[in-house]
């Protein structure tokens, strides 16, 4: 089937069109999206009331696209004869972002009388492990490590659809102490990739900071208090002087550090107690090189498979939301649930 998905959850205008076989076999026939970073970067985070207004703005150019892309004219009636399911984002996100991308997907299924499948975002992001080469028979029991600017999550996986979160942050995630350390350093939005930057030229062993819940017996995550001792150090060393690019390295370098060793350490003993045959990596901070290595090399030590996926589909995209849907379709018994009358948006989603 040929699948057309949107997603519209945050700051990122996205559509793509998938041919998925019989055996499961994806192909990727367009994946456009139209980011508004630079938009929000002056306001240190995402403005939801502007994001909206330039999903609005964008989805119809990145729809067209979408369809060039993939070599579908709409005009000769192509979308209608050849699209046989929409997916769309529903949840989790920012309330009128998602509103956007939902409006548009049951205008479509209700103009050309197709099917829709409400999709979960974050099934979208372990779902991307799904876009890369890899053979992805016989994976589970697998665990999925979810790490983003909202979501810090650790999640059995027994099947497609079958998830149980086993561990998540009590207050920070992740991607979101990232982003905050950034705005202590003056380095920018987003603050995952620049904070990556001046880490791969920064001592790690520099400034000893806390890994906080690293040795706790659950498999919960905290970062509220790694971005707090980033601030008193930041704090410390400008009594004594002005803090220099190489300092801004060096703290960099010591931060990721110890964000990325309890994700490590957790998410191992995690998948030897559970005896995990497969480890999956998603999220948009699943684009940090330093963690990709990390956990490739446990998930060698300790035996399991790794996957991750593609640096392309690690940040918010529609293709991942194609397949989730894909999967979710397979699994669904209920007729009445693909009508576009059925899809309701709920920002706080959970799996």
């Amino acid at each position: 089937m040929k699948i057309l998905a949107i997603e519209t959850s945050c700051d990122e205008t996205a559509i793509a069109i998938l041919d998925i076989d019989a055996n499961d076999k994806i192909r990727v026939l367009s994946n456009i999206v139209s980011s508004q970073v630079e938009l929000h970067a002056k306001f240190g985070g995402v403005v939801p009331s502007l994001a909206a207004r330039e999903h609005v703005k964008n989805i119809g150019p990145v729809f067209k696209s979408a369809l060039d892309a993939a070599d579908i004219d709409s005009s000769t009636g192509g979308f209608d004869k050849e699209i046989d399911l929409i997916a769309v984002t529903h949840g989790p996100g920012l309330g009128p972002a998602l509103l956007v991308g939902i409006t548009f997907a049951k205008s479509l299924a209700w103009r050309y009388d197709k099917e829709i499948i409400a999709t979960d975002h974050m099934s979208g992001h372990i779902h991307s492990n799904w876009l890369g080469e890899e053979d992805m028979a016989n994976i589970f029991p697998a665990l999925s490590l979810v790490v983003s600017g909202g979501h810090t999550e650790l999640v059995l996986m027994k099947d497609h659809y079958d998830f149980t979160i086993i561990g998540e942050t009590m207050d920070d995630a992740v991607g979101e102490a990232f982003d905050k350390v950034a705005r202590l350093l003056d380095l920018g939005y987003p603050g995952g990739p620049i904070i990556s930057k001046y880490a791969a030229t920064g001592n790690p062993e520099k400034y000893p900071l806390p890994s906080p819940m690293l040795n706790s017996k659950n498999f919960d995550f905290s970062y509220s208090g790694l971005k707090t001792a980033v601030l008193y150090l930041l704090r410390d060393l400008k009594l004594k002087s002005d803090i220099t690019e190489e300092m801004k390295s060096d703290i960099a370098a010591s931060f990721q550090k110890a964000a990325i060793n309890v994700l490590i350490k957790k998410t191992a003993r995690a998948c030897t107690e559970l005896n995990i045959k497969s480890l999956l990596l998603s999220g948009g901070v699943a684009a940090n090189k330093k963690l990709r290595e990390e956990l490739q090399k446990t998930s060698e030590e300790i035996g399991v498979r790794y996957y991750q996926p593609p640096m392309a589909y690690t940040t918010d995209n529609a293709a991942m939301i194609g397949v989730a849907g894909y999967f979710a379709y397979k699994k669904s018994k209920n007729k009445t649930a693909l009508k576009w009358q059925s899809v309701d948006m709920d920002a706080n989603l959970r799996f």
